[in-house]
């Protein structure tokens, strides 16, 4: 059973970057859609941005323009390049498949973005 890790969360400045990371136990190749998703404080999580075995992409309004994803399906990996953040991005931000499954919802990563 795929594990599903996220990393690379941190406290960063309006208008910095970071780099998440999702990291799978096992093979995410058949995966058809992976995604990104993120949950502030108080409020219900959302899809953030996802990304097919063929590499189409879909980002939420929200984050159009200023995040990336990308996914190695050699390395078992999902990547969620974050620029020009914003204080309204702070939330723990998780990978999993798209539509999500319960199984693969993991500890998440905390990205905080304050002066």
């Amino acid at each position: 059973q795929v594990q599903l890790v996220e990393s690379g969360g941190g406290l960063v400045q309006p208008g910095g970057s970071l780099r998440l990371s999702c990291a799978a136990s096992g093979s995410i190749f058949d995966i058809y859609r992976m995604a990104w998703y993120r949950q502030a404080s108080g409020k219900q999580r959302e899809l953030v941005a996802t990304i097919t075995i063929g590499g189409s992409t879909y980002y939420a309004d929200s984050v159009k323009g200023r995040f990336t994803i990308s996914r190695d399906n050699a390395k078992n990996t999902v990547t969620l390049q974050m620029t020009s953040l914003k204080p309204e991005d702070t939330a723990v931000y998780y990978c999993n498949e798209n539509p999500a499954r319960d199984r693969y919802w993991g500890q998440g990563t905390q990205v905080t973005v304050s002066s």
